[in-house]
């Protein structure tokens, strides 16, 4: 077992995947046995482990657009294929800046984002009903949602910063699979990925306010003062504590989505920075995570 610093839970909600690459080095994913058990998916969450990348980079980032050498990245995504029992034109990728939404994707787009050109902008999150596509999406602190139907065989893989969370994208990605395949929550598989946990994301009173509208009755799960303030503090001077992994809980549960049948993390991505890229512990200087999920 690696030593991640892991949030209190009454058993280890993510396991350990270790794949040893052809030169003898290990590549470690995280994933979910509550997703595994529905039978019909191979997913993931990557790690900093595994790959051939340096420097702030190292060794296993997935993004292009940070300043990485194109070639390291390619093998790093080689590596990832290999370990995920894929090839690297299966991979479809999203197109993230922080919107809500929803693309669905098919044959016609495998490769898109990787072995070739995108001809879709601003899709944070993807859906699909087709074996092995490989629905792909990335993060340093954001938070992934994993959404499996085991009934109508659909799933999605969507990205949700704090503008997306307070937008709900959980239940926008469950409308768009009921509008396209049928899906009901009450059946659906869920997962929210690693990401920056409360203790570690500190929001201004702006973003506060905009939560505090958005969940109503919930403010005292999701929102608490940051022990930065003081007594007297004008309200909009005050920063709070952020909790994006119980917000999307709720929107799940919300939404319809059965209690036992909700993965919530217990890995931060902002406490573990040796094993994981954050964009705040690193102050940006980091390459870039990613969240895959595909039918067998």
């Amino acid at each position: 077992m690696t030593a991640f610093v892991r949030k209190p839970a009454e058993q280890p909600v993510l396991r350990e995947d270790w794949h040893e690459n052809e030169d003898g080095s290990r590549l470690l994913l995280l994933k979910y046995p509550l997703l595994e058990r529905t039978g019909i998916v191979e997913h993931c969450f990557t790690t900093r482990l595994g790959g051939v990348s340096t420097d702030i980079f190292s060794t296993m980032n997935l993004s292009f657009t940070r300043g990485d050498e194109e070639a390291a990245v390619r093998e790093n995504y080689r590596r990832l294929a290999r370990a995920l029992g894929a090839e690297v034109g299966q991979f479809v990728c999203s197109d993230q800046t922080h919107t809500v939404n929803v693309r669905r994707v098919t044959a016609a787009d495998a490769g898109k984002g990787l072995t070739r050109e995108r001809d879709y902008r601003d899709v944070d999150g993807l859906i699909t009903d087709e074996p092995g596509l490989v629905l792909s999406t990335f993060y340093a602190d954001c938070v992934p949602l994993y959404v499996v139907d085991p009934v109508h065989r659909a799933i999605g893989m969507s990205h949700s910063g704090w503008r997306g969370t307070a937008a709900r994208m959980g239940a926008v990605t469950l409308s768009a699979m009921q509008e396209a395949y049928g899906t009901r929550p009450e059946d659906v598989v869920c997962a929210v990925g690693p990401s920056i946990c409360k203790d570690c994301y500190e929001v201004s009173a702006d973003v506060a306010d905009i939560f505090a509208e958005e969940f109503p009755g919930h403010e005292q799960e999701i929102l608490a003062e940051s022990e930065k303030n003081s007594v007297g503090m004008a309200h909009a001077d005050k920063k709070y504590q952020l909790d994006l992994w119980k917000a999307n809980e709720i929107i799940f549960q919300e939404a319809g989505v059965r209690k036992e049948h909700l993965a919530v993390t217990d890995i931060c991505t902002c406490c573990n920075p040796k094993l994981l890229f954050s964009h705040r512990a690193s102050h940006g200087k980091r390459g870039n995570l990613g969240g895959f999920l595909y039918l067998k």
